[in-house]
């Protein structure tokens, strides 16, 4: 009696703590040279029956999703020399998984997400699955399709299996209308995304055409389109039922974007504002692109709590004739903003083109400390000059500095269909609250505010003259003398808060506070790697003074002397370090630099940290 089932031409199922699929790669499942892979791993307890399969081993393992009875034995795979694959949102939580039961809330913890169901210790991954792409692993071709909502960074696999197109969808769905976990599927405190994304899920895989599920717990579902169609209604009944209107997530599939002018589209579906630039030719440009098609926040920050995907690009392409997504631009580095570029790029071909003064940032994210920043490089395929003007198709886009929300922000300068439109990201909600005649000025003193930010960009209005503004998370605003006036005067008035607050008796501190920095901020090295790092000093007094700096190093990294520099008044200056990290591997190390200026001692008022790993262990993501 054998441990496995066929459930699809060259599909075994095997029975553990989850259903493993081993699926052959030849021509009706006869194994090509013993090769084989498994959807999922379960206790691993599968490597002791392959043999009546007429297997050795397996060439890869794929996982749908991170949870612990998906994968409790991929140390088996491990030990075996088997390589694992793993979803890209979710990687963090198979190859740190350390990391997260070591910053993990456990007082006073908001966080409803499951991911303490996720593996107990770490395991090297060989890579992730390319989403939204077909990859060939162990002969075995496999689409992946992102299918958010028992998990934010569940996929499902597709599969050619004889005459049919199986889908391996995790934990998606359990059976025709419903699911194996619905407390899965909260990830924050009283909001239900989860659900919401599984809707959409369901309805995106029935794009796919299907023609059986196998889901990881339950039986094969051979009506494949009928049972996502059920879960999806009754999901969306679900959904409606905890809020206070009813979410019509088809219309949102279908309608995702909102006309502004003929040629200008906003994606209303995005968790902030995507615009869409149409080409006659067929091509579109997108301004900004983070988290489409959101739902909400999930609780945390970190990788497996963000979702970038392409779920309203159907919908482009079939209503608005769209041919290629020919590039992105990036108005700031934050993430709500740019998550989505490095996917668009993969699976689009879209060129990304960022600001002069955004762009180092992109490609370099923890070099400096800044908030909301994306967990990996985002290099520029153009890197577009402040005040440069270029052409695209049949516009000519200008980019302009624009400090505020943050020092490392532009705005981009357009016309359109007669309308001449300024994209100013964050700065202001350009909406008035409750009929007050104000706007909020979006600063955060992280994001490297300055006291005179909002002058800069009132009279950059005023030079520019837009009809039409179009923001980041708010309604597009048109512009008249008035608007431009209040802005105007607001700028004027923060400058002059901040003037009266901060002192003035000798010394002039910079409003983010930022007296002194130590970049990059953050590292992952190997034990004993040498190391470079800059102190970057503000002499906020009115006359010129030396600055001596000494880097505070962890004990066992080496001790470097101290370095001096004489900066004028108000000057920045960079004193640079050459150092040795301590060779026994140990996490967020600290390093700080005491600095003094003059006869005025900082202190040790910036800092640094490391993460010192093995040689193995310097891959993978940010800290």
């Amino acid at each position: 009696m054998t441990a496995f089932t066929e459930v699809a031409p060259g599909v075994h199922r095997f029975a553990d703590t989850c259903n493993v699929y081993v699926v052959m790669p030849g021509p009706g499942g006869v194994p090509e040279a013993g090769g084989a892979i498994a959807i999922d791993f379960g206790s691993g307890d599968v490597l002791d029956h392959l043999g009546e399969l007429g297997l050795t081993t397996l060439d890869a393992v794929l996982m749908t999703h991170h949870h612990r009875d998906q994968g409790q034995g991929l140390p088996r795979a491990v030990a075996a020399g088997i390589p694992i694959f793993v979803p890209p949102v979710e990687q963090d939580l198979f190859a740190r998984v350390d990391e997260m039961w070591s910053a993990r809330a456990l007082y006073n913890d908001y966080n409803l997400r499951q991911d303490r169901f996720s593996l107990l210790d770490p395991v090297p991954v060989a890579g992730t699955v390319p989403e939204y792409r077909t990859a060939r692993f162990g002969g075995v071709d496999v689409k992946t399709v992102p299918t958010p909502g028992h998990t934010m960074g569940s996929v499902t696999y597709l599969v050619e299996a004889g005459d049919a197109r199986v889908a391996f969808t995790g934990d998606l769905i359990y059976a025709p209308g419903k699911v194996w976990s619905l407390a899965a599927t909260q990830w924050s405190y009283t909001e239900n995304e989860g659900p919401a994304m599984t809707v959409l899920s369901c309805l995106l895989l029935q794009e796919e055409e299907p023609t059986v599920l196998l889901p990881s717990h339950g039986e094969p579902m051979p009506d494949a389109v009928d049972a996502l169609e059920q879960l999806a209604t009754r999901m969306s009944g679900y959904v409606d039922s905890r809020r206070t209107h009813p979410w019509d997530l088809r219309d949102w599939l279908e309608r995702p974007f909102v006309r502004l002018t003929d040629h200008l589209l906003l994606n209303r579906t995005a968790n902030s504002c995507v615009y869409v630039l149409l080409s006659d030719s067929g091509a579109a440009l997108f301004i900004d692109y983070g988290y489409d098609m959101s739902t909400g926040w999930p609780a945390g920050t970190d990788r497996a709590a963000r979702r970038p995907w392409l779920a309203s690009l159907p919908a482009l392409k079939r209503d608005f004739g769209v041919t290629s997504v020919e590039v992105v631009l990036g108005t700031h580095y934050h993430d709500d903003h740019i998550a989505g570029l490095n996917l668009l790029r993969d699976v689009e071909g879209t060129a990304v083109w960022l600001p002069e003064n955004v762009a180092p940032i992109m490609a370099d994210p923890m070099r400096t400390d800044l908030p909301c920043q994306w967990f990996e490089p985002i290099p520029a395929d153009r890197v577009l000059g402040l005040g440069e003007t270029v052409r695209w198709q049949e516009y000519e886009i200008t980019t302009h500095e624009l400090p505020g929300h943050t020092l490392y922000a532009a705005a981009f300068e357009f016309e359109v269909d007669g309308v001449r439109v300024l994209a100013t990201g964050d700065q202001q909600t350009a909406e008035g609250q409750l009929g007050v005649q104000r706007e909020i000025l979006n600063y955060q003193y992280r994001n490297r505010f300055r006291r005179d930010d909002f002058i800069q960009s009132a009279a950059l209005y005023r030079r520019v003259a837009p009809g039409l503004m179009i923001t980041g998370h708010w309604q597009g605003r048109e512009v008249d003398e008035d608007y431009l006036q209040l802005l105007t005067e607001q700028g004027d008035e923060l400058a002059a808060i901040h003037d009266g607050l901060l002192p003035d008796d000798g010394m002039q501190p910079p409003a983010d506070g930022n007296l002194v920095l130590v970049e990059p901020f953050y590292q992952r090295v190997p034990a004993g790697a040498p190391l470079e790092y800059e102190v970057v000093v503000v002499n906020a007094y009115d006359d010129a003074r030396e600055v001596v700096a000494w880097l505070v190093t962890p004990e066992g990294w080496s001790d470097p002397s101290p370095e001096s520099v004489v900066a004028g008044a108000g000057e920045t200056v960079r004193l640079r370090f050459a150092v040795r990290a301590g060779e026994a591997p140990r996490k967020r190390q600290r390093l700080a630099a005491d600095v003094t200026v003059g006869a005025v001692r900082y202190g040790q008022a910036g800092d640094a940290v490391a993460d010192v790993v093995t040689a193995l262990d310097t891959g993978g993501t940010l800290g």
